[in-house]
């Protein structure tokens, strides 16, 4: 797989920025078709890091409801990719 389709975006949220501080780990949104060892190999490529560990979870979308009619956003999947010592990724970097 290409690494541009494995990840897809960070996911940045109170609770992942509190983990990024303590834990040193990350959240991105990845492929739902992607394994542990293509985000690994794709986030050490693409950010020039060292991976320690990887975790990922199956988000099941939401049902919404639009008027009187209901719908289903997409499922997705997201990974905890955690980076050794002295290593950091910055989303936000200009």
């Amino acid at each position: 797989m290409n690494i541009y389709s494995v990840i897809k975006k960070p996911h940045v949220t109170e609770k992942t920025s509190l983990g990024s501080d303590v834990t040193n780990t990350v959240a991105i949104v990845v492929d739902r078709d992607a394994n542990k060892i293509e985000i690994k190999q794709a986030v050490e490529a693409l950010f020039k890091v060292k991976v320690a560990n990887v975790r990922t979870v199956n988000v099941s979308g939401k049902v919404k409801r639009f008027g009187r009619n209901f719908g289903k956003r997409s499922n997705w999947k997201k990974a905890y990719v955690s980076l050794h010592e002295g290593q950091s990724i910055d989303f936000f970097e200009v």
